[in-house]
């Protein structure tokens, strides 16, 4: 099934043109960081009609801290797109901030010219993970832990703490929308269900919520994948696309480089209404081709797939 990779570290999220056909990618060389060799992060675009699919770096001009986490893209125009960045400053420096390690990158895509817009940084980005925009200034993000330190952090980890959250930004303020949820990671939205779908590792779960014109969400339900669940990817049909982590165990030996491979999988959602879904698991692997899958893009005969620290990201024939 695997066809190909794309040589690129910790390509953790992807966004996608469908119309267009390109990716958007997220790579942040996280092994080498853990190592004690930190690498500035950049935003790559692959043109999927090109058939040598040749990452092009869109931020070697984009010289402050830059270490993407997720991302989110929406058009603007037939031929502008804007981008959405979390960024994580892990210590290198304040950048115009009082005192918060983390930023929401804004950026405008033209072309394979890449322009920064805005920097945003609040107290409610308490440790950001992914991030859905909903217009050019709306957007939904969650904070995968609700504490970054101490005794709270390790309950968080160890025992599954569920305190972490979701937040959203009507252009102005932030406002907590969602909590108590165990490591809130990807999250995405289904504009023609007016849904949000949002990723609970920990708990193995998508939880469903609908959402309000004043950004507030009603929850709806949990599915119960029996995974990892990592990001969110929506596909035209409607079709939810994960990348997971079937063993967190293996996943988190992997991440602190006592293990040299985690397995990755690939689920679906055909989802229709509360009560009335189906999970699929279409492929599990044990990290031989690529550890640590975290998202899931398919188009045409492809499916691209992302990580969390690999050296690579994959592409399956469908």
């Amino acid at each position: 099934m695997v066809s190909s990779a794309i040589i690129l570290p910790g390509v953790e999220d992807l966004e996608v043109d469908y119309e267009q056909k390109f990716l958007i990618l997220s790579s942040d060389d996280r092994a080498s960081r853990r190592d004690g060799n930190t690498v500035q992060g950049h935003l790559y675009k692959i043109d999927l009609t090109d058939s040598i699919q040749t990452p092009i770096q869109l931020t070697s001009d984009f010289t402050d801290p830059f270490f993407p986490h997720g991302i989110s893209m929406i058009p603007l125009n037939d031929s502008v797109y804007r981008i959405f960045v979390v960024n994580h400053l892990w210590g290198e420096g304040e950048v115009d901030l009082a005192t918060n390690e983390h930023t929401i990158e804004i950026f405008d895509l033209y072309g394979d010219s890449l322009v920064h817009v805005n920097r945003l940084t609040d107290e409610a980005m308490v440790s950001p993970n992914d991030i859905v925009a909903l217009d050019s200034a709306r957007f939904y993000f969650t904070n995968d832990h609700g504490y970054t330190e101490g005794l709270g952090k390790l309950a968080e980890e160890y025992l599954g703490l569920a305190v972490s959250n979701a937040v959203y930004y009507d252009g102005s303020t932030y406002k907590e929308v969602a909590d108590g949820i165990a490591y809130a990671n990807g999250i995405n939205v289904d504009p023609n269900k007016n849904l949000l779908y949002l990723a609970s590792p920990r708990g193995f779960l998508v939880k469903v919520y609908e959402m309000t014109e004043n950004g507030e969400l009603n929850f709806v339900e949990d599915i119960d994948c029996k995974t990892g669940v990592d990001n969110i990817e929506v596909d035209p049909e409607g079709l939810i696309w994960i990348g997971a982590h079937p063993s967190l165990l293996h996943f988190s030996s992997y991440a602190q480089g006592r293990n040299p491979i985690a397995p990755s999988e690939v689920i679906t959602i055909d989802y229709t209404a509360k009560g009335d879904y189906q999970v699929n698991s279409l492929y599990v692997e044990d990290g031989s081709h690529m550890s640590a899958a975290t998202i899931a893009i398919p188009i045409d005969d492809n499916i691209y797939l992302g990580n969390v620290m690999d050296e690579q990201m994959v592409v399956l024939k469908r």
